[in-house]
């Protein structure tokens, strides 16, 4: 193989399978159009019928290259259930997205039981196991990668809601301690950080000016990030390009984490 080709491969996804969970809106369908578009495989996960149906048809374009099925992440069985298809369908697996993720914003006083519990069952609990369950099929990968959709709000405190930011900053510590644990296996586990982006759940909050340019002054490039911008680094993670990575939380948020005084 010449420098070329070894490049080439070096920046691509070609012949690597992915499961993504949340891939029918926002960041989780930008990731998965990143890597169908970069070669891979992949399995695409939601809770809408309707919409999986439109993303699988608008990316497969009759190839083989796209699956998935709908699943409500926050229920135990149904995690089950999607590793299962994937074992069913590949036997192995190269790259796990734990995407799907929520919130309810309110005061912590505020918050019933149930509503505690299936933002974490929901938001931590579906990476928690399905990284778990998936292990078999990323070790016998021989070369893996996980990839945690966290937050900003599990670096530092936003008005996002405490229930909220306890789930993203458990799911940046579980990547710290799964990489450690399994990096043995060649299988890596690193997670972004995304700030504002436009989403359909970000946009019903930015709606209210007065409150996107409390966002915008505490973002020192001025503007909303786009799920691209999420998906590219989520492509990087996933390439054998960042082969030596692992353990790490990337914060994709216009400088809004370092932002001082």
């Amino acid at each position: 193989m010449n420098k070329t080709d070894k490049s080439t491969q070096k920046w691509s996804l070609t012949g690597k399978t992915a499961l993504i969970t949340g891939a029918t809106k926002g960041i989780g369908r930008a990731i998965a159009e990143e890597f169908v578009s970069l070669g891979a495989s992949v399995y695409l996960v939601g809770r809408n019928p309707l919409n999986l149906h439109e993303v699988i048809n608008q990316l497969g374009n009759n190839s083989d290259l796209v699956d998935g099925m709908v699943a409500d992440l926050s229920l135990p069985q149904e995690r089950k259930a999607a590793v299962n298809k994937i074992m069913d369908k590949w036997g192995e697996l190269n790259i796990l997205v734990n995407n799907v993720g929520t919130n309810i914003r309110k005061k912590t006083i505020d918050y019933t039981d149930e509503e505690i519990e299936f933002l974490f069952q929901t938001n931590l609990k579906s990476a928690y196991d399905l990284s778990r369950n998936c292990y078999p099929l990323l070790a016998k990968s021989g070369n893996a990668s996980i990839i945690n959709i966290s937050s900003v709000a599990g670096i530092t405190s936003l008005k996002t809601g405490s229930v909220y930011g306890m789930t993203k900053a458990a799911m940046i510590q579980m990547t710290k301690n799964l990489a450690c644990e399994w990096g043995a296996e060649n299988i890596r586990i690193n997670a972004i950080a995304p700030w504002y982006i436009e989403t359909p759940l970000a946009l019903q909050v930015l709606k209210d000016l007065d409150y996107l340019k409390s966002v915008l002054d505490r973002t020192p490039m001025k503007r909303i990030g786009l799920v691209e911008e999420v998906a590219s680094v989520a492509a990087f993670l996933a390439m054998p390009a960042s082969s030596y990575i692992t353990g790490q939380t990337l914060a994709v948020d216009g400088g809004f984490s370092i932002y001082g005084f």
